[in-house]
C-alpha cells in the first residue's frame, strides 16, 4: 500500500460569502480632528470554501495621478481625478470603470477613498457556508463579533482579540446530530446563516425545512426574567439552542422553503420564510402555475410561541430570494427569475417585470410599462441585490451589470418600482453587502471583488424639464458596460425655498446618487483546465502553470510560476561580490562625475561597493556608472567588505571591513578611519555590521558589540554604551531599525514613586529624534535592537541610549512578544569561549513591509534555519511597575504572521578553515524597495543562501514568502543606478547580474502569477510541445434557434423582451506563447461545445519517425429537448506558413483540419495510446488508427459505463473515468486488437478525473476525484483475495479534499540532493473553487512520523473556530466497519507545527518518539509547489 501527502499549495480564490462589521479596535477609534490621516471605517471578512480573510476598510487621501504633458492633454475637460475616483492597476482585470464623484463642496474638503487592507487569514478545518456581524452583551469594547457557519451544521462565534492580534474562538455550537443532519441526504444541502437585525437571535438552516434556533442576550432584563446570575451574559452571552421545525412549530404548508431572512423594525424577532408547498417546473405551468407561498411569523425565544402576521400565496414559480425593506418603509421585496415583488405587510403587491416571460408566468397583476422599458428583457437567475439607501436598491446581474431601482411612494405607499438604465458593468456577484458610510461590497467567485462607494447630492434640475419627466434612473450617456463619465441614480426632484435672484424663479434641485470605484480584491476564479508550459523568463526557460480561470467576461487565463520570475538585463563580472555587494545612493559633484551626478539629484544609485573573499584576505571594489552606461571600477582594496551605506545626509560613504570602518568621500578617496582596536591589541574581526545614518554598529566575532555616531565635520566618534552593560556585554544578533509609520511610540512608565500626575495620561510620547532626522523627515524614528545570549530581545531609543522594551525567550518563537518591563541585564563573556547553540538568533531584524503603508516587521533568523516574521503592533497602555523600573516604554508588541523552515543546519559546521571560509554560503536578511512601475512601490526582504527567496509584503495578500528561482544567491542589493528603481543587482550561481521581476506580477498569492484577462471563458487548454504554442477552447454562450427538417425555424419570439434560448458555442484558438495575440482559429457550429482537447502523438506516414504530434477535439452537439444529443471528434494540426509581410504579428502557425468525425453521441473525453487515438462516444470507447492523415479507422471498442469523464494513458494501459461507474483499468492489446478489462470499482462513484501516481519504489495508486471533492486511493493487487484475482479495484483510502477538481496534471520530482535518482510523480490538481492541490507520494517510514504529527496535532493543538480536522477530512461510507483515512495525511494540519513555537514542537515530537529537526526536514521536502 502506498501513502501520499495532500497539502494545499494556493487556498481557494473570490469571495463567496463576505460581511461588514467593527471587528477590530481601530474600526472604533475617534477621527482625528485634522481629517488629513487615514482611518479605519470598518472590517470586511470574507470567505470561500476552507479560507477566511479579514480587511480593513481605510479611508485615506485620494492618490492623484501623475500625468506626464502628453497624456495631459489627452485628458477631457473636468475628468481630472477628483474625489472617489482611482485608476484601475496595471493588471488590467478590465471588469469596471465606474466614474469618480463630482460633488461641488463649499469649502475645501481633502478628497478622500476608502482602500481594502489585508489584516489576517486563516485556512480552516471546514467548509464555510456563510457569516454575519453580532453584538453581544459583553460587547463594552463597542466591537462586533463575527459568526461563521460550516456546511457541516456548525457555528462558531468568533472576536478580535488584541492580546494575539487575532481573531479567537468564544464558542461553537454544532447540530450535525440533529434528526434532520442524520437521516438526510446532505449533498444538495447548505447550511445558511441568518442574524436578527437587533442581534437577539441566530437562525441555522437546517435540512427538512427546520432551522436550529441560537438566542443571544441583549439586556439585564432577559437575563432577570430567567433568574441567571448577571455575570453569566457576559461570560456566556447566548442561552440554550433549539430546533424550529416550519412545518411542525409555525405552519404546516411551510414545505420546500427557498429562502429565509429576519426583518427590522419588530419588538420581537420577526422573520419571513419563502417557501413552495407545491413544487413545479416550466413544463408543468398550466397544471402548477404560482405556487410559491410567503409567510412572516414572529419568534417569542421565551415561551417559543411562533403567531403568524402575514401570509401571501399565489406567487410565482420561480423566486428566488428574499431582501427585507427598511423598517421606515417595512415589507419585502421578493426577487423572481422574471420579476421585482414588493410586498407590504397588508399583502399588497406591487411587480416590477423586467421581461416579456414574466406575464407568461404568473398571474400576478403587473406594472404598466413605458413605450421604452417594453423592450427591456433582463434576467435574474444569479442576480444579487441591495440596498443603499431606504428606497433605492441596486441590482446586479449575472454578467455585472448594475441596474438602479427605485421604490416610489405615493402618500405612505408604495406605488411602483422604477429600474434605470445600467449603470456600468462591475464583477460576476457572488454576495453584495452594504458597508459602513455608503460604500457597498461585491464579491466575486468567478473574479476580482470590488469596493464601491455611493453618496447622494442635490443637483440643478435642467429649467427645460419638468419635474414629473424627471425619470427616476438615469445616466449621462446611453446604456454601456464599461463608462467613464458619472454615473447618476436621479431621485424625487424638489423646489429649494430659495429667494429670486434677478429676477429668475426659483432653484429645482433632485437628489442624485454618484457611484465611483474605491478599491478591488483580485481573484482569479474558478479553474476549468490547466496544462503545463515552457515559457522564458528573459534568457531563461522556466516551467509555468496555464490554468482557464473565470467564467463569462472575466474569463481568461491564469499563469502560475512556482518562483517569481525574474530576467536578466545585464551580466556584470567585473563588479565581482561573491561575499556581498552594496548599491548606494551618494551625492557627487558635476565635475566627478556627470552621469552619476545628474542620477544623484534624483535620489537614483550613484555607487556600487563589493566584495569577494578570494584572494586572501579579500578584494573589494568601488565602481560607478559611466557616460556610457558602462561600469567603472575607481576603487580597490585588499579586505574584504563587511558593509557599506550612505552617510552624513548622503554626502559620505561608510564603509566597515573586519577590521576599520572608514568614511569615504564619493569618488572612493578615503576621508578618516578608525581602526577597531582595544588600546594597541587587535580586536576580533567585525563579522557583522549595521548602518543607519548618523549611527553606526558592528558585532565582531567574539559577540562584542560596538557603536559609533556622528561626530560633525563629516567624521565620526565611538558612542558611550554604558546603560547597555558596557564594552564587555556579549550580543549574537543586532540592528538599527528607522520607523516611518508612526507605531513605534514610547510612554512613561508608571512605578509606584511616580506620581500620577507625572505620567502621561493615555498619551503616547513620540520617541527623540536625531538631527539628521529633523532634517530628513522620511527616517523617521530611528531604534536600537540586540539580542543577547540568554536569548533576550532589547529594544533601545535613540540618540539618548534607553531601553523600552525587553523581553526574554525569544529564540523559542512564541506566537506573541511582549515587553516584560525587565531591567537591563548585562551579558558578560563566560570562561570558556560560548559554543553555538541550535536555538542562538544569527540575525535579527526589523524592516518596513508592505505596499502602499509598510509596516515595521521583526524577523528572527535561527541558526537551526528557521525564519519567524512578527508584525509589530501596538500594544495597550504600560501597567503600573513595581521599582524604579525605566523611564519610557515602548508601546509595541510583535505578532507572528509567517514562519519559515530552511534546510537544517548541522552545528558541527561551527569548525572554520580558510577553505571553509572561501566555501560558506552565507544566508543573510536584506532589506529593499522596488517600483516595478511607477504606481507601485513595494518593501521587503530578500533572503540569501542556498535557498534564497523573497519575503514580500502586499495590501491585499500580507506576508508572503516567494521562492527565488536560483539554487544559490551569495550577495543581493536593490540597485538603481541605471535610472531603474525596479532593478536588482545578485551575485548567484551564474554570477554577477542585473535583474528585474517580469512585468504584471500579483505577488498577493501563495504562487507568484500574471492574469490574462481575455473577455470570454475558456473550458479546456492544451500546450503544443512541437511549437510552443497554446491551443484552447473558448466558450460563449449563443441564441440557441431550432429548425425544421425544412430549414425553417420552429419558433420565433413574439416580443422584443422576449428572447432566445441561450446555448454554449465553442471556438478553437491557437494562441501564443506569450498570450499577445490569437493567431488562428476554428469556429464552430453554434450548437457544438467542446468537451476535451489534448495534444496527441499519432501514427502517419508524413514523417520519417513514422509519428507526429495532432490535436485531438471532442465536442457535443445538442439538438433541443426532443433529441438525443450527438457529437463528433476533430483531428488538428498545427502547420507552419509563409507569414503575410503586412500582418502583425507575424501569423507563423494556422490550424489545419485534417478530420471530422461525427458520433452517435457526444465525445466528452479523449487521448491518445501508442501512436492511436482513443475517445469515448456515449457508453463506448473508440481505439482508432489516423489513416492516411485523413480519417479514423476504428480498430477495437468497449462497453463501459454510463457518461466517460476522463481518459489516461500509460503505455498501453488506460484509466477510464464515469460520472456513474466509477474507474476502469483497461489494457490494449494490438495482435488481436483489443481492449481487455483488468480491474474496475464495482461501488457507484461519480469520477470527475482520475489518474495515475507513481512513487519513487516502482509503486502506483490510482487516484479518483468525484464531485463531492472526495479523493480515493484504489490498488490494483490480483493477489489480495478482496480484489477476486484482480478484478475488482481495492479502494485503499478516502479523503475530503472540499471542493471538486476537473483538471489535473501530472510532474516528475526528485528530492533535493538527489538529481539522479529515481523521480517519483506528484499530482497537481486544480479545483472549481479555484484552488490548487498536490498529491505526493511518501516513503512508509516519513508517512508513519508524519501520521503521528497528525494526530498529536489533532488532539493538543487549539484549532481556529474549535473545529475537529479529523473529523474535516473523514468520508462517510456505509460499504466499511471504519473510515478509510490513513492513507492520506492533511498537509494543512501539518503546516500549523511549522508555525508553532520551538518549545511546543519540542514538546509534541518527544510524545512521537522523534526530534524536532527530524520531523522538519521531512516536511522541508514537501514545501515546493512542483
Amino acid at each position: 500500500m502506498m501513502q501520499a501527502i495532500r497539502r494545499e499549495i494556493i487556498p481557494a480564490s473570490g469571495v463567496e460569502y463576505a460581511t461588514s462589521l467593527k471587528l477590530t479596535p481601530s474600526s472604533v477609534t475617534p477621527r482625528n480632528p485634522d481629517g488629513d490621516s487615514p482611518r479605519v471605517l470598518c472590517n470586511v471578512v470574507v470567505a470561500r470554501s476552507n479560507i477566511l480573510r479579514v480587511f480593513e476598510v481605510v479611508e485615506e487621501p485620494t492618490p492623484l495621478p501623475l500625468h506626464s504633458d502628453e497624456s495631459r492633454s489627452k485628458v477631457r475637460k473636468d475628468t481630472e481625478a477628483v474625489e472617489g475616483e482611482v485608476e484601475m492597476d496595471t493588471q488590467g482585470e478590465g471588469f469596471v470603470n465606474i466614474g469618480a464623484i463630482k460633488s461641488a463642496p463649499t469649502h475645501h474638503v481633502v478628497p478622500t477613498t476608502a482602500r481594502l487592507y489585508f489584516l489576517r487569514e486563516h485556512r480552516l478545518h471546514g467548509i464555510i457556508t456563510g457569516l454575519e456581524s453580532l453584538k453581544i452583551m459583553s460587547s463594552e469594547d463597542n466591537l462586533d463579533r463575527l459568526l461563521v457557519s460550516f456546511k457541516d451544521a456548525k457555528i462558531a462565534l468568533l472576536e478580535w482579540s488584541d492580546v494575539v492580534h487575532d481573531l479567537i474562538t468564544v464558542s461553537i455550537h454544532t447540530y450535525e446530530r440533529t434528526p434532520q443532519m442524520l437521516s438526510s441526504d446532505l449533498l444538495q444541502f447548505k447550511a445558511e446563516l441568518r442574524v436578527d437585525p437587533n442581534h437577539r437571535c441566530v437562525a441555522l438552516s437546517l435540512p427538512k425545512d427546520a432551522v436550529a434556533i441560537l438566542p443571544f442576550y441583549q439586556s439585564q432584563t432577559e437575563l432577570d426574567m430567567i433568574d441567571q446570575d448577571p455575570s453569566l451574559g457576559k461570560e456566556i452571552p447566548y442561552s440554550p439552542s433549539y430546533v424550529l421545525d416550519f412545518s411542525a412549530d409555525v405552519d404546516e404548508r411551510i414545505r420546500n422553503v427557498v429562502d429565509f431572512v429576519f426583518l427590522p423594525g419588530f419588538n420581537n424577532p420577526t422573520a419571513a420564510v419563502l417557501f413552495q408547498t407545491q413544487q413545479t417546473w416550466t413544463g408543468r405551468l398550466k397544471e402548477f402555475k404560482d405556487t410559491i407561498s410567503l409567510l412572516i411569523f414572529t419568534i417569542d425565544l421565551v415561551t417559543r410561541k411562533y403567531p403568524i402576521i402575514t401570509s401571501v400565496d399565489n406567487l410565482p414559480y420561480d423566486c428566488i430570494s428574499i431582501i427585507p425593506c427598511a423598517p421606515s418603509l417595512g415589507g419585502v421585496i421578493v426577487m423572481s427569475c422574471n420579476a421585482i415583488i414588493y410586498i407590504d405587510q397588508s399583502t399588497r403587491r406591487v411587480t416590477l417585470p423586467v421581461n416579456g416571460w414574466a406575464s407568461r408566468v404568473t398571474d400576478l397583476p403587473l406594472l404598466p410599462l413605458r413605450p421604452d422599458e417594453q423592450t427591456r428583457d433582463l434576467q435574474l437567475e444569479s442576480a444579487k441585490a441591495a440596498f443603499i439607501d431606504e428606497r433605492t436598491m441596486f441590482v446586479i446581474l449575472q454578467d455585472g451589470a448594475i441596474m438602479p431601482v427605485e421604490i416610489v411612494m405615493d402618500g405612505k405607499m408604495v406605488s411602483k418600482l422604477s429600474m434605470g438604465p445600467a449603470l456600468a458593468q462591475s464583477t460576476i456577484p457572488s454576495v453584495v453587502r452594504s458597508v459602513n458610510e455608503g460604500h457597498l461590497f461585491i464579491g466575486s467567485t468567478a473574479g476580482p471583488s470590488i469596493l464601491l462607494h455611493t453618496m447622494r447630492v442635490e443637483e440643478e434640475v435642467p429649467r427645460d424639464l419638468r419635474q414629473e419627466s424627471v425619470p427616476a434612473a438615469v445616466v449621462d450617456q446611453p446604456l454601456a458596460m464599461v463608462l467613464d463619465d458619472d454615473e447618476d441614480i436621479y431621485g424625487d426632484a424638489k423646489e429649494t425655498n430659495l429667494p429670486a435672484l434677478n429676477g429668475h424663479p426659483p432653484v429645482e434641485t433632485r437628489s442624485v446618487i454618484h457611484l465611483s470605484l474605491c478599491d478591488s480584491i483580485p481573484a482569479h476564479g474558478s479553474i476549468s483546465d490547466m496544462t503545463f508550459s515552457l515559457t522564458r523568463n528573459g534568457d531563461r526557460n522556466v516551467a509555468e502553470l496555464v490554468a482557464a480561470t473565470g467564467s463569462g467576461h472575466l474569463g481568461g487565463f491564469t499563469l502560475f510560476q512556482r518562483d517569481l520570475p525574474t530576467r536578466t538585463k545585464r551580466k556584470l563580472h567585473a563588479i565581482g561580490g561573491a561575499r556581498g555587494v552594496w548599491s548606494i545612493p551618494v551625492r557627487q559633484s558635476l565635475a566627478t562625475n556627470a552621469a552619476a551626478s545628474m542620477a544623484s539629484q534624483q535620489d537614483y544609485d550613484t555607487v556600487i561597493v563589493s566584495t569577494d573573499t578570494n584572494p586572501s584576505p579579500g578584494l573589494s571594489r568601488i565602481a560607478s556608472r559611466t557616460s556610457k552606461n558602462d561600469i567603472s571600477i575607481g576603487t580597490r582594496l585588499a579586505s574584504t567588505t563587511i558593509g557599506a551605506g550612505p552617510f552624513f545626509q548622503r554626502t559620505a560613504i561608510l564603509h566597515v571591513i573586519t577590521d576599520a570602518i572608514r568614511v569615504l568621500e564619493p569618488d572612493g578617496t578615503e576621508r578618516q578611519v578608525i581602526k577597531d582596536m582595544d588600546g594597541n591589541m587587535k580586536r576580533p574581526k567585525i563579522r557583522y555590521c549595521s548602518i543607519s545614518d548618523p549611527f553606526v554598529l558592528i558585532l565582531r566575532e567574539d559577540d562584542s558589540l560596538g557603536l559609533f555616531v556622528d561626530a560633525g565635520r563629516g567624521k565620526i566618534r565611538r558612542k558611550d554604551m554604558t546603560p547597555m552593560g558596557g564594552k564587555i556585554s556579549r550580543y549574537l544578533a543586532a540592528c538599527f531599525c528607522s520607523d516611518q509609520s508612526g507605531i513605534f511610540q514610547t510612554t512613561h512608565t508608571l512605578t509606584a514613586s511616580t506620581s500620577n500626575t507625572s505620567a502621561v495620561d493615555g498619551q503616547a510620547a513620540s520617541a527623540t529624534t536625531s538631527v539628521e532626522a529633523t532634517v530628513d523627515p522620511n527616517r523617521g524614528t530611528q531604534w536600537l535592537i540586540v539580542c543577547r545570549p540568554q536569548g533576550v530581545l532589547e529594544i533601545w531609543s535613540l540618540p539618548k541610549l534607553s531601553i523600552v522594551f525587553s523581553t526574554p525567550l525569544v529564540a523559542t518563537l512564541e506566537s506573541v512578544f511582549v515587553d516584560t518591563y525587565d531591567p537591563v541585564t548585562p551579558s558578560v563573556p563566560e570562561d570558556q569561549p560560548r559554543k553555538p547553540q541550535e536555538f542562538d538568533v544569527d540575525q535579527v531584524m526589523v524592516a518596513p513591509m508592505g505596499e502602499s503603508n509598510p509596516k515595521p516587521y521583526l524577523l528572527i533568523f535561527l541558526r537551526c534555519g528557521v525564519v519567524a516574521i512578527y508584525e509589530a503592533v501596538r500594544s495597550g497602555p504600560a501597567p503600573r511597575v513595581d521599582g524604579a523600573g525605566r523611564a519610557n516604554t515602548l508601546l509595541v508588541q510583535f505578532a507572528k504572521v509567517h514562519s519559515r523552515t530552511f534546510e537544517v543546519r548541522s552545528t558541527d559546521e561551527a569548525e572554520k578553515t580558510v577553505l571553509l571560509e572561501h566555501k560558506r554560503i552565507s544566508r543573510n536578511l536584506i532589506p529593499f524597495v522596488t517600483s516595478p512601475h511607477p504606481q507601485q512601490t513595494l518593501s521587503g526582504v530578500f533572503f540569501t543562501g542556498d535557498q534564497p527567496c523573497w519575503i514580500l509584503g502586499t495590501d491585499k495578500g500580507g506576508i508572503k514568502i516567494h521562492p527565488c528561482g536560483y539554487s544559490v544567491v551569495h550577495s543581493f542589493t536593490a540597485c538603481s543606478i541605471w535610472e531603474s528603481r525596479g532593478d536588482f543587482l545578485m551575485y548567484t550561481d551564474e554570477g554577477p547580474c542585473l535583474l528585474e521581476w517580469m512585468p504584471e506580477l500579483n505577488l498577493a498569492g501563495a504562487l507568484p502569477c500574471r492574469s490574462v484577462p481575455r473577455s470570454r471563458a475558456y473550458t479546456n487548454v492544451t500546450y503544443d510541445p512541437s511549437t510552443g504554442l497554446i491551443v484552447a477552447a473558448s466558450v460563449e454562450s449563443k441564441e440557441f434557434v431550432l429548425f425544421d427538417e425544412d430549414g425553417n425555424k420552429m419558433w420565433d419570439p413574439e416580443a422584443p423582451n422576449i428572447h432566445f434560448p441561450k446555448a454554449e458555442h465553442s471556438t478553437l484558438e491557437l494562441i501564443s506563447s506569450d498570450f499577445v495575440y490569437t493567431l488562428d482559429g476554428y469556429e464552430f457550429a453554434e450548437n457544438e461545445f467542446v468537451n476535451s482537447v489534448e495534444c496527441v502523438t499519432l501514427e502517419t506516414q508524413s514523417t520519417e519517425s513514422g509519428q507526429k504530434d495532432f490535436l485531438a477535439v471532442g465536442t457535443t452537439i445538442h439538438r433541443g429537448e426532443d433529441l438525443a444529443v450527438k457529437g463528433a471528434t476533430y483531428v488538428f494540426e498545427i502547420v507552419e506558413v509563409v507569414p503575410e509581410p503586412n500582418s502583425l504579428p507575424k501569423r507563423r502557425y494556422r490550424l489545419r483540419m485534417h478530420c471530422r468525425d461525427e458520433a452517435k453521441g457526444p465525445v466528452t473525453a479523449v487521448c491518445g495510446l501508442n501512436g492511436y487515438l482513443v475517445s469515448s462516444m456515449g457508453q463506448k470507447i473508440f481505439v482508432r488508427a489516423f489513416d492516411l492523415d485523413e480519417r479514423l479507422v476504428g480498430v477495437a471498442f468497449l462497453d463501459v459505463g454510463v457518461y466517460v469523464t476522463s481518459l489516461r494513458t500509460l503505455k498501453n494501459l488506460l484509466l477510464i473515468g464515469d460520472a456513474v461507474k466509477s474507474v476502469w483499468f483497461v489494457a490494449f492489446q494490438e495482435d488481436p486488437f483489443k481492449l481487455v478489462i483488468l480491474s474496475k470499482d464495482v461501488q457507484r462513484v461519480c469520477a470527475t478525473n482520475a489518474d495515475f501516481l507513481f512513487s519513487s519504489e516502482g509503486n502506483f495508486h490510482i487516484v479518483v476525484e468525484d464531485e463531492e471533492g472526495i479523493i480515493r486511493l484504489y490498488d490494483y493487487d490480483p493477489h489480495d483475495p478482496e480484489s477476486r484475482n484482480g478484478q475488482h479495484l481495492l479502494c485503499r483510502t478516502e479523503f475530503h479534499a472540499q471542493a471538486e477538481s476537473r483538471a489535473s496534471v501530472m510532474v516528475a520530482c526528485r528530492s533535493r540532493g538527489e538529481e539522479k535518482a529515481i523521480p517519483y510523480a506528484r499530482l497537481i490538481t486544480g479545483a472549481t473553487d479555484g484552488s490548487l492541490s498536490s498529491l505526493t507520494p511518501v516513503d512508509e517510514t516519513i508517512f508513519k512520523r508524519m501520521q503521528l504529527l497528525q494526530g498529536q496535532l489533532t488532539r493538543n493543538v487549539q484549532h481556529f473556530a474549535g473545529l475537529n480536522p479529523k473529523a474535516f477530512r473523514v468520508v462517510r461510507n456505509d460499504y466499511v466497519s471504519r473510515p478509510l483515512s490513513k492513507g492520506i495525511v492533511d498537509g494543512n494540519l501539518l503546516q500549523a507545527f511549522e508555525d508553532l513555537s520551538i518549545t511546543r514542537q519540542i514538546e509534541i515530537t518527544r510524545q512521537i518518539g522523534t526530534v524536532r529537526s527530524l520531523v522538519l526536514n521531512d516536511w522541508i521536502g514537501f514545501g515546493f509547489a512542483w
